[in-house]
């Protein structure tokens, strides 16, 4: 599916980032439009969560712009939240001490959304978070950011230490949210399955894209990608 003729939802320009004023991300350029999934792809420390954390407004940039529908954007996470972007981290960010269904209900849809989003957390509704399985855990995440039906979707390893099964499974939930036309941004360690479901991808190494393009493309230099990971020493 091509996405160049609409207009990005989310951008970043020239965007250096990192944590007190330190950048370990340097002059990212990168697009994200309505409807497509874009896969970030990299060994770990090369700056994918700080990307993905700048760009959701959890941490300031150290310069360059983030762009969100067009306009530039220096708002906090909380306020991108009510603009359209909804942000799922890699720590699980459910309650434990509340029952399924109490945690959706602080997200901004509905239980009825969230359950027809994902009908196997009906029977899950009355039990305690704490006593969910990881796997359900992060569906329930995910079923609370998808039911407020956001703009855009950034999701930072959604399949952290998780059941292949249950990878497959939040990964077809997020390819079926872009297919409704969200814009999604993936962080995603399991590179061959992120790009079965992506349209694109950037590879980082050390806090720099060093290859982008289709997803076809990537699979094609899936090699090259497996060589990034294992060269790829910390940016911090």
């Amino acid at each position: 599916m091509s996405h160049a003729t609409s207009a990005p939802l989310l951008e970043a320009v020239s965007l250096y980032a990192g944590h007190g004023g330190v950048p370990v991300v340097h002059d990212l350029n990168l697009t994200v439009h309505p409807g497509e999934v874009v896969v970030l792809l990299g060994a770990n420390g090369a700056g994918k969560s700080t990307t993905l954390r700048t760009l959701a407004g959890a941490i300031p940039p150290v310069s360059g712009q983030v762009r969100w529908m067009g306009k530039p954007t220096r708002a906090p996470l909380h306020r991108r939240a009510r603009r359209g972007i909804g942000l799922v981290t890699e720590e699980r960010s459910v309650f434990m001490g509340l029952t399924a269904e109490a945690n959706l209900r602080l997200g901004r849809g509905s239980v009825a959304k969230a359950l027809e989003l994902f009908p196997e957390l009906q029977g899950l509704l009355k039990r305690r978070a704490g006593l969910m399985s990881g796997g359900e855990q992060q569906i329930l995440t995910l079923a609370r950011a998808l039911a407020g039906e956001p703009a855009g979707l950034l999701a930072d390893e959604l399949s952290l230490g998780l059941a292949p099964l249950i990878v497959r499974r939040l990964l077809i939930a997020v390819r079926q949210a872009a297919d409704r036309g969200v814009g999604v941004l993936l962080v995603e360690q399991h590179a061959a399955q992120a790009l079965a479901i992506a349209d694109r991808g950037y590879v980082f190494r050390r806090g720099r894209i060093v290859m982008s393009g289709t997803a076809a493309e990537l699979k094609h230099n899936f090699d090259e990608i497996r060589n990034s990971y294992l060269a790829g020493t910390p940016a911090v």
